[in-house]
């Protein structure tokens, strides 16, 4: 009986789309916001759906974060075949494959243009309806663009959960000039169940929002700070609304108090809201801490 439910539920799970068990990604998010321009310039060049274009440079590089996309600009995981510009070695389908690098992002998105649009494999797409994205992406799956089974459902999927096919009208928001290289230059990293970049000279909350896709009031508010302060190089600005303690494998580790370090700072940077910081440590507001004090972060 028992196993006759969990083969039910096994059958009603996989029953269900994929875009109803897909989850929603800020960093998913953010990448669309930062690279849409590119993929619309893209699209009114080479006629690729721009909404086709951003799945998959979202799915190729990880959202900007894979390996390739860092040390190689190269969001769409294209290998070599050819090419004479800059390389990178990266274990794909073999060990140590060649694949191309780029000196942008923008340019990878040019070369991914070029790349399709020059090659007989891919040319009955360019017979398809610009608007056609479910077209597009069935026929990168049959033309060899990727050899997993699912990557055209894949590709679907995250065009209808973040409606990229919005960006088919070819509507451009004008806020980044396309042609002007890499738009992050913050990189992005991930720890307590969170998102942060790294201030540099002159950042403001500002600033960092017009790169990130979240308002600058939001990360004022996330970062407990003056929604008009200029940060501190080094500093951390977390993307998302901090926790109330560090993650769990910080249980038995205590910070010690370094010389320049304040509550706010270390509170900055294990991702913890600060009065959860103070009530861990039974602190006031007003306690002025002192190098070398230990303080509880989880």
């Amino acid at each position: 009986m028992k196993k006759n439910l969990f083969i039910g539920l096994l059958i009603l799970f996989l029953s269900v789309p994929m875009k109803a068990q897909m989850k929603f990604s800020q960093q998913y998010q953010q990448y669309f916001d930062t690279y849409k321009d590119y993929a619309i310039e893209q699209m009114k060049r080479y006629h690729i759906p721009a909404s086709i274009t951003l799945a998959q440079g979202v799915l190729e590089s990880a959202a900007g974060r894979s390996e390739l996309a860092l040390k190689g600009n190269n969001h769409f995981g294209i290998k070599c075949h050819g090419w004479t510009g800059r390389t990178v070695y990266h274990d794909d389908d073999m060990n140590n494959e060649c694949f191309r690098a780029y000196n942008s992002a923008y340019d990878s998105y040019e070369d991914h243009s070029k790349f399709l649009s020059s090659s007989s494999r891919y040319s009955s797409l360019f017979l398809l309806k610009q608007t056609d994205y479910k077209g597009w992406a069935r026929g990168l799956k049959a033309c060899g663009y990727a050899t997993n089974p699912r990557y055209a459902i894949q590709l679907i999927d995250i065009i209808q959960l973040y409606k990229l096919y919005e960006y088919d009208e070819g509507k451009s928001s004008g806020k980044v000039p396309v042609s002007s290289g890499p738009v992050w230059s913050h990189r992005v990293y991930e720890f307590n169940k969170n998102y942060y970049v790294i201030a540099k000279a002159g950042d403001t909350y500002r600033t960092i929002s017009k790169e990130v896709g979240v308002s600058y009031k939001k990360l004022a508010k996330y970062n407990e700070n003056d929604r008009d302060a200029r940060l501190e190089e080094g500093e951390f600005v977390w993307l998302e609304k901090k926790r109330r303690n560090a993650p769990k494998e910080y249980k038995n580790r205590p910070h010690v108090v370094r010389n320049g370090e304040s509550m706010y700072t270390i509170a900055q940077k294990y991702g913890i809201r600060l009065k959860y910081l103070y009530k861990m440590n039974d602190l006031t507001p007003d306690y002025r801490i002192k190098v070398g004090d230990v303080l509880r972060i989880r």
